[in-house]
């Protein structure tokens, strides 16, 4: 799906232009996967996980852009790059086609200044507005400040998964399931 770009600004007052993700993003997208999964415990892969091709992610950006149902929202600042949030079908059945999956990461050095508040206010708009009714997510338990975000937001939890994450190190971590009416 195309999303029009709309531009916000962040609790410093820096302007954050949220738009959809386009083929050229590729290159920064991987990249910003590897720093993002290097720069915190509580994303699902190891940065040596992240080997899709540049044309591999071309054309995943391809088929979200050609969805009716789905959306893949870059943040950027100063033309650069800091995160983005996916809203995803869950799997096209249609007893399934009132959920939706959103999802969401930024740099670190972005997180606190309120660009993933509005990067998913803006994607449970537009899953409203594209007939869905429901949004889910997981998160790691122990992800407090992204909990207490997603609680601010109107998520709520209705399901744990335990040891849903096992570490290099060995260690586990649990998740839970959080829902949202829209």
């Amino acid at each position: 799906m195309k999303f029009n770009a709309l531009k916000v600004e962040d609790k410093t007052g820096r302007e954050v232009i949220l738009r959809s993700a386009e083929k050229n993003d590729a290159k920064s997208l991987l990249e910003y996967l590897k720093i993002t999964a290097a720069e915190t415990p509580y994303l699902i892969r190891e940065p040596e996980e992240i080997t899709l091709s540049i044309e591999q992610e071309e054309e995943f950006i391809q088929r979200i852009e050609d969805s009716e149902k789905e959306l893949m929202l870059v943040a950027t600042v100063d033309g650069k790059h800091v995160g983005n949030c996916s809203l995803m079908s869950m799997g096209g059945f249609r007893r399934y086609g009132h959920r939706c999956d959103v999802a969401i990461a930024l740099y670190q050095e972005y997180c606190g200044r309120g660009i993933g508040k509005k990067m998913l206010e803006t994607v449970l708009k537009v899953a409203k507005e594209i007939g869905y009714e429901q949004a889910e997510l997981e998160v790691a338990a122990d992800n407090k400040n992204a909990i207490a975000l997603y609680e601010k937001l109107g998520f709520k939890q209705y399901g744990c998964f335990p040891d849903n994450m096992k570490y290099s190190n060995g260690k586990y971590a649990d998740a839970y399931w959080l829902m949202r009416k829209l």
